[in-house]
């Protein structure tokens, strides 16, 4: 049971350094690789080396830091901004307009940003100023906030998702592009959670309508944002042409298989760069220097997101070495538990882990392990990537919680510990059980 073992020491060196001594992840991941690494054998040096170079030649990596530049690039434009003032006046005049506003455009960023701390900061610092003017409590806007970052989780392509599918033990049976849709599906069945979570919130609370002084009028914020809708538009084009009828006619026409010579994680991040670009091109720089101190300003994002994605892959990749997968799918197949009690005891594992960790090393250190045990229980690949995804989205729900909580209430200026019960009674619990009935196919995907 050397790889439970690893997996043990994984866990602790990242915990260690990122709880305790409250470093950063990044250099969590990299200790946690290295620690793996005694493990595996005689052969470390070499295992090692390997992980790490499939690690970084890998195409997901380069896709993360597209991503990561697209995000950085629509909020720096203010394409994020007019995006949320044409919601706010469609639906912030209604009861509890700002609290609808906030779940609904943490949705619609959460499918283009993925970043939970950059959700939580760009919804939140309008948001809850907003909801506070409107009679929601300090503590309640600043749950709302940071619950509805996790969907930047659950819906595609996360770096979440890519290191999960990317992994050595997830990677053989599962291709990404099969994970598209039912995570998809998964993230509309959260975005529903998310919305009754809000109306229970508004409910409880003496909301009232947003005042129209503080909402642009609707043919301003309709002839300023409208264009930004044409960012959900350009996402299905990778998809629409590498799958379906257009696929066949595209292979037939060109001789080979569209869907393998376009990648689809590649390209959807390059047309919503393309778009950010047309759609923020006033905002841009007309300089070369100009460009160069937007490239430099955007440099500490990647190397944050770049190091963690690079050494959680080495990471996951190490401890399929030892072993891991198997031994810990056959030790809790072994245990023989039905089907319903392997998940909830999988979605325990995986959100207690969250808590102090991001969505990213969880994916690294137990996620792909949930998958194959899953797998090996029957449950097909696709379903049970789904549903560790949206166990991992708990990573600001469950206490000490992660970055996005303290975003969220540093600007309402609130102690997070107020959080705290709301954050698990209605997140991390509803979460759990919407990820166990995904795996039983109550919920489908």
């Amino acid at each position: 049971m050397i790889g439970i073992w690893a997996l043990g020491a994984y866990l602790a060196v990242i915990l260690l350094w990122t709880t305790l001594l409250k470093r950063s992840v990044g250099e969590a991941m990299i200790l946690g690789f290295l620690v793996v690494l005694p493990f595996t054998g005689p052969a470390a040096a070499q295992i090692g080396g390997e992980a790490l170079y499939s690690a970084v030649t890998d195409e997901i990596v380069y896709a993360t830091m597209a991503f990561v530049f697209m995000g950085y690039l629509l909020d720096k434009t203010g394409v994020l901004d007019r995006l949320i003032d044409l919601l706010n006046s469609l639906i912030g005049g209604v009861k509890g307009g700002p609290a609808w506003v906030s779940t609904v455009a943490s949705a619609g960023l959460g499918g283009v940003v993925h970043n939970q701390a950059a959700i939580a900061a760009t919804v939140g610092s309008v948001t809850i100023p907003w909801m506070e003017k409107s009679r929601l409590d300090k503590p309640a806007a600043a749950t709302l906030v940071a619950g509805n970052a996790g969907m930047g989780i659950t819906f595609p392509f996360s770096a979440s998702m890519f290191v999960l599918v990317g992994s050595a033990t997830v990677g053989p049976l599962l291709d990404i592009d099969d994970l598209v849709l039912p995570l998809l599906i998964g993230g509309l069945w959260c975005f529903l959670h998310r919305l009754i979570v809000t109306w229970l919130l508004i409910r409880k609370s003496g909301m009232t309508p947003m005042d129209a002084a503080h909402r642009l009028p609707f043919r301003a914020a309709v002839g300023r944002g409208w264009a930004t809708m044409l960012l959900f538009v350009v996402v299905a084009i990778p998809l629409i042409i590498t799958s379906g009828a257009i696929a066949t006619a595209l292979s037939d026409w060109t001789g080979g298989d569209i869907s393998k010579a376009v990648s689809v994680i590649v390209w959807i991040p390059v047309v919503l760069i393309i778009t950010g670009a047309l759609l923020g091109r006033k905002q841009l720089p007309g300089s070369g220097r100009g460009w160069w101190l937007l490239l430099q300003n955007s440099a500490p994002r990647f190397g944050i997101v770049g190091i963690t994605v690079v050494f959680a892959f080495a990471g996951a990749n190490a401890l399929a070495a030892t072993g891991l997968p198997k031994q810990m799918t056959d030790l809790l197949n072994g245990m023989n538990l039905p089907l319903w009690l392997l998940a909830i005891v999988i979605g325990l594992i995986v959100i207690a882990v969250a808590a102090p960790l991001s969505a990213t090393a969880t994916m690294a250190a137990v996620g792909t392990v949930g998958v194959a045990a899953l797998v090996a229980a029957g449950v097909p690949a696709t379903t049970a990537a789904v549903a560790v995804l949206v166990f991992s989205s708990c990573e600001a729900a469950v206490p000490p919680g992660g970055a996005p909580l303290y975003v969220a209430c540093g600007i309402a200026d609130v102690d997070p510990v107020k959080t705290f019960a709301r954050l698990l009674t209605h997140y991390a619990l509803p979460l759990l059980g919407i990820g166990v009935l995904i795996i039983l196919g109550v919920l489908p995907i």
